[in-house]
């Protein structure tokens, strides 16, 4: 018989023969070998050509027929179905995906690069807490004490989208005893992060050319939510008392008035009570995103908006990103009645069931055991003490360069630039040479108001590696001859 495929070589690719006689003809067919409506060898003569039984061929013909390689018909014999095609198709002329408004308008945004570290010898960078002091045997046994747990009720929790319910309940006890805000488990949902919280409550009440307030400088995750929304960005300039107040004509604000990102000024008293007054004249949404305002190194705790809330309208925004590790993407919201059954059915639209939930629960024995508070109350300590390092360290030492903003909390130091943008770029890339890198403050508002801002985080340094980064950036501004006195 005159056939043939290379069904030996395919021998070494596969473990068996009807795999491997599956996909010698398969390929022959899909190449043009085996041109279109061919008639196939049987089942017999197929068998006997490469010394197969009739059934491994049999088996290897039902493959192709179920996936529309070959047509058979009882007494006719098996034929080539599949046409090969000659040349590549030729894109239709209007083949290119038409996107929604709101698909068009992520297209304008930027995707966040990975930042390689490879060379960095001292990274500045923000929201990187500090793993050498987490209790990783605690939190081993307790996740693996949950994945047995699991293995035996599967399930269990399906289509609860608020989150896991001890949990819940856990994260109220805290907030009440640390925040002082009086919350039930049914106020709170557990979120994959807060960004989740931020755009769900956009999408909820936004729509295309509505206003939303955003803090100027301030947290560019705010502005990129309410854009792909359509939405139109107010800025409310922030200075040494947080933001500036005013007459918006907006439903909607995002404010960080513990700890403002990127600045670390707190908002007044004075603010703060007129911008739940202005919420309420204006019937009007506040989002208060308390992002890192857990640790405190020296004053008393700033009270959240959400306690002085009698009108319930601040939705308070939490995150386990910092306080436990970056990867353990578990935030939460405590939700004002009126807005919770559209914002539970919203997040259940896109996460019917619980995102995460073996971590959900092993994090609730966590905080129930003691283990979330006792790392807490550790890592202030420790923080509190990187803070006093860098502060002294880079007053003494970068002053004729940087304004730098003393803050009570948080886990970077902001800074304004005091020289030109020219010098800025120069003077950074220079760092970067020499092996120390940091997070901008707000790149928008650097490239608008042509003034530059740093965030330095110190979190997960030790004093030494603090020491060093700000030697090596003394070093860089004496080789650049770039100090106060030359501008």
């Amino acid at each position: 018989m005159d056939f043939h495929i290379q069904y030996q070589s395919y021998m070494h690719q596969y473990k068996t023969k009807h795999l491997a006689i599956y996909h010698a003809l398969k390929d022959a067919i899909v190449n043009g070998q085996l041109p279109y409506k061919l008639k196939l060898p049987s089942s017999r003569e197929l068998a006997d050509l490469y010394l197969l039984s009739r059934g491994t061929i049999n088996l290897a013909y039902e493959m192709l027929a179920a996936e529309g390689y070959v047509s058979s018909s009882l007494g006719s014999g098996t034929f080539v179905a599949f046409q090969h095609q000659d040349k590549p198709l030729e894109p239709a002329p209007n083949s290119a995906i038409r996107l929604s408004q709101w698909g068009m308008a992520i297209m304008e945004q930027k995707l966040s690069d990975k930042i390689s570290v490879d060379d960095i010898r001292i990274n500045f960078g923000t929201g990187l807490p500090d793993l050498h002091f987490f209790p990783h045997e605690a939190w081993s046994r307790v996740m693996y004490a949950q994945v047995r747990e699991m293995m035996e009720s599967l399930q269990k929790e399906a289509f609860v989208t608020q989150g896991h319910l001890p949990l819940r309940e856990a994260v109220a006890r805290h907030l009440l005893r640390t925040r002082g805000i009086q919350a039930t488990a049914e106020d709170i949902v557990i979120l994959g992060g807060s960004m989740q919280g931020i755009a769900l409550i956009t999408q909820l009440l936004v729509n295309p050319g509505e206003s939303v307030i955003c803090e100027y400088p301030g947290y560019s995750g705010f502005r990129r939510v309410v854009e792909a929304a359509r939405g139109k960005v107010i800025e409310g300039k922030v200075d040494q008392w947080g933001i500036q107040l005013a007459n918006w004509p907006a439903q909607l604000i995002f404010v960080t008035p513990s700890r403002q990102f990127p600045t670390g000024v707190v908002l007044s008293l004075e603010r703060r009570q007129g911008l739940l007054q202005w919420a309420a004249n204006n019937s009007a949404i506040i989002v208060e995103d308390d992002y890192d305002s857990e640790f405190r190194h020296h004053g008393r705790p700033i009270e959240p908006l959400k306690v002085m809330d009698t009108e319930d309208r601040v939705v308070y925004l939490g995150t386990f990103s910092k306080t436990m590790h970056t990867d353990l993407r578990l935030g939460y919201a405590v939700v004002p009645t009126g807005l919770r059954e559209a914002f539970l059915k919203a997040k259940q639209l896109i996460e019917p069931h619980p995102a995460a939930i073996l971590e959900q629960r092993a994090l609730a024995i966590f905080m129930n055991s003691g283990h979330y508070e006792r790392h807490l109350r550790r890592m202030k300590r420790v923080y509190s003490k990187r803070y006093a390092v860098i502060y002294a360290e880079m007053n003494l030492k970068l002053l004729d360069l940087f304004d730098f903003v003393p803050s009570d909390a948080g886990l970077h130091l902001f800074a304004w630039w005091k020289g030109s943008l020219l010098e800025w770029n120069l003077y950074k890339n220079a760092c970067e040479v020499a092996g120390v890198i940091w997070s901008l403050g707000d790149l928008a508002y650097m490239e608008r108001e042509q003034r530059a801002s740093v965030c330095f985080g110190f979190s997960h340094l030790l004093e030494s590696e603090i020491i060093e980064g700000v030697a090596i950036m003394r070093r860089v501004a004496d080789t650049m001859n770039l100090t106060s006195a030359t501008r």
